[in-house]
């Protein structure tokens, strides 16, 4: 099958805790507490799975940091897509929205850093 994505996904094992989400409607769901586990990250965005249903085109904050930089990346992530899997298991493929390209470098080091290891 034939990679259509922009950018190389990464293997990653990240765990973040999203406490809202929100649309630019100013339409917000709050105290959500969940737990997500990503497992994969690119200069795109993310993949990951959680327990918790979080709705297709809402957004939510992330801090995000890699295993080798030292710099947390704050960005707004947006929900793609979703797919359940089983036992209530959601999947999600996620966006990067306002990420500036001048951090694509902290990707290309991870990319070498997974190399390597």
């Amino acid at each position: 099958m034939e990679e259509k994505r922009r950018y190389k996904r990464l293997p990653i094992q990240l765990n973040l805790e999203v406490s809202e989400v929100f649309k630019q409607d100013n339409n917000v769901i709050t105290d959500l507490n969940a737990e997500i586990h990503v497992f994969d990250i690119s200069k795109a965005g993310i993949g990951f799975t959680t327990s918790t249903y979080l709705p297709k085109g809402y957004y939510f904050n992330a801090t995000i940091t890699l295993e080798q930089a030292e710099q947390k990346l704050l960005t707004v992530v947006k929900i793609l897509n979703v797919s359940e899997l089983e036992d209530g298991v959601y999947r999600y493929g996620c966006e990067f929205v306002g990420l500036a390209g001048i951090f694509d470098y902290l990707f290309d080091d991870y990319a070498k850093y997974i190399d390597e290891v």
